[in-house]
C-alpha cells in the first residue's frame, strides 16, 4: 500500500466496505468507496432512483458552534439568514471570504437553539471552516471540531421513508429538519436531508455506533451505494460540488446560489464584494449542458459558440436516468447565450453539440 493510501482517514465502516468488495479512492483526504461488487455505478444510480439506497458519508464534517448566542454569531459570517429558520430545522449556506466573496465551503447548519448550531462542512474544508469561525468567535463561544465523532449515513430515495420507519425511527418530520432519535441503543439524529434530488434521511449517528446501524439497514435490503452513484445523482440535479461548481475563486452569485444569500442581512462574510458583483452583473454564469451527440463530458473542457471559447465544464458525467451525456459549465454572460441555445464541448479534441438546459436535468421528488 502506498505512503499516500496509509495517510487518508477511514470511515468506521471501512471494514464493511473492504468486506463488500467496494472500490475504494480518495476523497477529501478520506478512503471511500466509489462503488461495490454486485453492483456498481449505474445499479446503485438506479437504486436510489427508484427505490432505496444507503451511503457511508461520514467523510463529512462535523463542527458544533455552542454559548450564548451562537446562532446570532453564525448568523453574522454564514451567508444564508438563520433567522428564517426554528430550532429543529437545518439551512443550506455558505462560508464565503470575506475580502473576495469566493466560497470557502458550502455547507449544511442544523439549529438546534439560540445557543447552539451543529454544522455539517465537506470534508476537506471541515478545518479551515472551523479555523475561520474560531478565529472570530467572541468570548464565551466555542467552535468545537467534531469530524471523527460521529459517522453519517444517508438513506435516499422514494422507498426511504419506509424503510427508515421501519427501524422504528421518525421520518414524518419536513424536509430541511431533523429530529433526535434512537435505535438499538443509540441516540442518533435523523435528518431530512440529502444529495441525490430524492426523498431521503442522513443519519447522524455516534462513531461506535454506526457500524451496528449501518448492518440494521444493509439486512434490511437496502443497498450499499459508493460515491460514484453519489456524484451522478447530484449531477443530475444540478448540484454543487466545492470545488468544482464552487471555490474560492468561483462565487454564489456566479455559481447561482444566490439564494443561499441572506441579501438584506446586515453582516455575512463576503457581503460587500457579492453586493457589488451581484449589482455590477456576474461575467460568468453556471448552466446546464445536455449533449445532442455522442460522448461523456469532464469537467476542465472547453466550451465553444462557433470558434469562440465561451466557458468551460465544472462537471460531466454520462446521466444514468436520460442516457446522455450532462455536463454543468460557467459560461460568459458576454455571449448572450440562453437557454436553448447550441454550444459545443471539446471532449478529448473532438467538438460535441449540446444544448444549454436549466437544471436540474431529470424530474424527481425530494420533499
Amino acid at each position: 500500500m502506498s505512503a499516500e493510501a496509509t495517510a487518508l482517514l477511514r470511515s468506521p465502516l471501512h471494514e464493511r466496505h473492504v468486506a463488500l468488495g467496494a472500490k475504494l479512492a480518495a476523497f477529501g483526504g478520506w478512503e471511500m468507496p466509489l462503488e461495490y461488487a454486485g453492483g456498481g455505478v449505474l445499479r446503485e444510480h438506479a437504486a436510489v432512483r427508484e427505490s432505496v439506497g444507503v451511503f457511508d458519508v461520514s467523510h463529512l464534517g462535523k463542527a458544533r458552534v455552542a454559548g450564548p448566542g451562537a446562532a446570532d454569531f453564525v448568523n453574522s459570517c454564514l451567508t444564508n439568514d438563520l433567522g428564517r429558520i426554528a430550532a429543529g430545522k437545518a439551512q443550506y449556506t455558505l462560508c464565503c471570504d470575506d475580502a473576495s466573496g469566493g466560497v470557502v465551503d458550502d455547507l449544511i447548519a442544523y439549529l438546534i437553539g439560540p445557543d447552539e448550531v451543529f454544522l455539517i462542512p465537506n470534508a476537506a474544508n471541515t478545518a479551515e471552516v472551523v479555523r475561520r469561525l474560531a478565529a472570530a468567535a467572541p468570548e464565551g463561544i466555542t467552535v468545537t471540531d467534531e469530524h471523527r465523532r460521529f459517522a453519517v449515513l444517508a438513506v435516499q430515495g422514494p422507498a426511504s421513508a419506509e424503510t427508515v420507519t421501519g427501524l422504528g425511527l421518525p421520518t414524518e418530520h419536513d424536509y430541511m429538519s431533523f429530529n433526535p432519535a434512537r435505535i438499538g441503543g443509540a441516540d442518533l439524529i435523523v435528518c431530512r436531508t440529502g444529495y441525490t434530488g430524492e426523498h431521503g434521511y442522513e443519519l447522524v449517528v455516534p462513531w461506535d455506533d454506526a457500524v451496528a446501524v449501518w448492518d440494521t439497514l444493509v439486512e434490511a435490503g437496502v443497498r450499499p451505494c459508493g460515491l460514484g452513484a453519489r456524484d451522478t445523482l447530484r449531477t443530475e440535479m444540478g448540484y454543487p460540488l466545492h470545488g468544482q461548481e464552487l471555490s474560492l475563486e468561483i462565487t454564489p452569485v456566479q455559481a447561482r446560489s444566490g439564494w443561499a444569500v441572506g441579501w438584506s442581512k446586515p453582516a455575512f462574510w463576503g457581503r460587500d464584494a457579492l453586493l457589488a458583483e451581484k449589482a455590477a452583473g456576474p461575467r460568468r454564469l453556471l448552466r446546464g449542458l445536455e449533449l445532442t451527440g455522442r460522448g461523456i463530458p469532464r469537467g476542465h473542457m472547453h466550451v465553444y459558440a462557433g470558434e469562440t471559447q465561451v466557458g468551460e465544464t465544472t462537471s460531466g458525467t454520462f446521466s444514468p436516468t436520460k442516457k446522455v451525456g450532462i455536463a454543468l459549465a460557467l459560461l460568459d454572460t458576454s455571449a448572450g447565450l440562453a437557454d436553448g441555445d447550441l454550444v459545443e464541448i471539446d471532449v478529448r479534441g473532438r467538438r460535441v453539440q449540446a444544448r444549454i438546459v436549466k437544471p436540474p436535468f431529470v424530474e424527481t421528488s425530494v420533499r
